[in-house]
């Protein structure tokens, strides 16, 4: 009897282990498996590539899958990504296809393919993914995507390369893009890095400034004002432009507390003396609600806002003229003096003159750099002073760089001049 018992005991514990293992293959199961779409998920990706040798990566993302996901929801969203699973999964057939995350997609190939080879396979993909359409009730919905992959000769870090690959033609456009050793992306990853570690470092320890450019009067000679330029000065004191830190600062949402700190300096530092002075503006800048309330309240708390211009920067960029004439509008109120920045440069055009009424416009340095010998550049800056005298706006020549563009500029009539031949940029006044 008690044998018995014992034996019976024995078997249950074997079923035991075996439901036991069973729960856990369901669970490793569910651990690698995307539920959406039933294919592989990342951890299985990685897990898959790490006992491989040679292999090809490609990822594959929708590209207007927000869009298209916000605008009908995300019910129609996920039918969207089990399509374009469906689809993968049926042009592929034996192939591995992985859904990463919401609208991403990896296929692993099981040879390492040539640069030459590569862009062929992607280039035949590219030709089935592209302009899908996929109907759901009576809603024709239409999909593309863009492909990225890596002919790196190694498979050290080939996740990240391919990543930056996939970025990389995303931000310009493309449809593939192609990892290779000899690219730099890697290299601009890096530096944005280090200048991502750079800003939050000069963040808290008054590293970025502001630098100060004299603009002369041309019929005197004399300094009437100094333009504030950003400049950030790291660890080691080197001087750096806001070229290379202002769109990393953009990238990691550093770029308000940039400007305002910018701002800052500059009100204090002009708060010692009399004198006039300008600080540069983008439209992200004027839209922006903190920033907004950030330079009313300092207007109201200075009293200096007769002495300040504002520079409309990129104005080639602006969305909404209705804004960014809302905005200068309030600042005048407080003798806020107004700028239209790079004028003639890009898409800039006369209609900015007639509805933002600004008191100066700066011409852009393209024109000014060789307006002593370049008849062109010398009719369209004739027509832009003309046209600001009759509106009764002032001229100021920027990036005058020689005693022979000075006088140039002098004889159109321009009436105020800044650039390396009059001064460069000094943090000192």
């Amino acid at each position: 009897m008690v044998k018995g018992a014992f034996v019976k005991n024995h078997e249950d514990i074997e079923e035991l282990k075996n439901e036991l293992k069973k729960t856990r293959q369901k669970l490793m199961d569910q651990f690698y498996i995307d539920y959406l779409s039933s294919l592989p998920n990342l951890y299985k990706l990685r897990s898959d590539i790490e006992s491989k040798e040679d292999f090809t990566l490609i990822l594959l993302n929708i590209d207007n899958f927000k869009i298209l996901n916000d605008f009908y929801g995300f019910i129609i969203g996920d039918f969207i990504l089990e399509s374009m699973a469906n689809k993968l999964k049926d042009f592929f057939n034996n192939i591995p296809v992985y859904r990463l995350s919401s609208d991403e997609f990896a296929i692993v190939l099981d040879e390492k393919l040539d640069f030459y080879d590569l862009k062929k396979y992607l280039e035949k993909l590219s030709c089935v993914i592209s302009h899908l359409e996929f109907k759901y009730a009576n809603i024709d919905i239409f999909v593309d995507s863009t492909l990225s992959s890596s002919s790196s000769s190694s498979n050290e870090n080939i996740f990240s390369k391919v990543n930056m690959a996939l970025k990389y033609a995303k931000e310009e456009g493309l449809k593939i893009w192609i990892y290779e050793d000899n690219m730099n992306v890697a290299d601009e990853y890096e530096s944005n890095l280090q200048y991502a570690i750079k800003i939050r470092k000069a963040l808290s320890s008054s590293g970025l400034t502001p630098y100060f450019q004299p603009i002369i009067e041309n019929t005197t000679g004399k300094i009437v004002k100094y333009e504030a330029l950003s400049r950030l000065i790291d660890g080691d004191g080197v001087v750096h432009s806001p070229d290379n830190f202002i769109p990393v600062a953009k990238k990691i949402k550093a770029y308000d507390q940039v400007t305002k700190e910018v701002i800052n300096k500059t009100f204090e530092i002009f708060d010692e003396n009399d004198l006039e002075f300008s600080i540069n503006l983008s439209f992200e800048d004027i839209i922006n609600q903190d920033i907004y309330k950030f330079i009313i309240d300092k207007l109201k708390k200075s009293n200096m806002g007769s002495r300040v211009t504002f520079e409309l920067l990129e104005s080639e960029k602006v969305k909404d003229f209705n804004q960014v004439v809302k905005f200068f509008n309030e600042v005048k109120r407080f003798g806020v003096k107004v700028a239209i920045d790079d004028f003639g440069s890009g898409f800039s055009n006369f209609s900015y003159m007639t509805k933002l009424s600004p008191d100066y416009i700066k011409i852009d340095g393209s024109l000014i750099t060789s307006l002593d010998v370049d008849r062109n550049s010398q009719i369209v800056v004739e027509t832009i002073v003309s046209f600001s005298k009759k509106l009764g706006i002032k001229t100021i020549a920027e990036y005058v760089h020689s005693s022979t563009v000075l006088s140039a500029v002098k004889s159109m009539g321009i009436d105020y001049s800044q650039g390396f031949y009059i001064d460069k940029p000094n943090p000192q006044i």
